[in-house]
């Protein structure tokens, strides 16, 4: 299966990426097929430019798109990219509780052990 996915280039702490084709076995250093575009966050303004015909066509073709690609694209105006953004379940913050419902579950009293008997002997 083909993924649309970022490879990480550049220096130690000065992130850049390529946008690329390749086989989701793979590992995302090597073997693309294609390189659609760049992204580079660590400017200013976030860098981003993406041949989004090409994109299209991949994924006419059946190539999926990873997340935070999908989001990317759907951020630049790429139509199509919702069913492909997966959705996480919000954390709890420190110190902050679930909401218990009052009648959840009534609690039951536990049944009395019988007394441990003491034999002298």
């Amino acid at each position: 299966m083909l993924i649309i996915r970022l490879q990480r280039t550049g220096r130690e702490n000065t992130p850049t990426f390529r946008i690329t084709v390749s086989e989701k076995t793979r590992s995302a250093k090597k073997g693309a097929m294609e390189i659609l575009g760049h992204y580079l966050p660590a400017q200013k303004e976030g860098v981003f430019t993406c041949k989004t015909d090409r994109v299209q066509y991949w994924v006419s073709k059946g190539a999926q798109v990873s997340s935070t690609m999908a989001r990317l694209l759907k951020k630049n105006g790429v139509e199509g990219m919702d069913k492909f953004i997966k959705r996480y379940a919000k954390q709890k913050k420190k110190g902050e509780e679930e909401a218990k419902p009052a009648e959840a579950a009534p609690a039951a009293a536990p049944a009395a052990a019988p007394a441990p008997t003491e034999v002298k002997a």
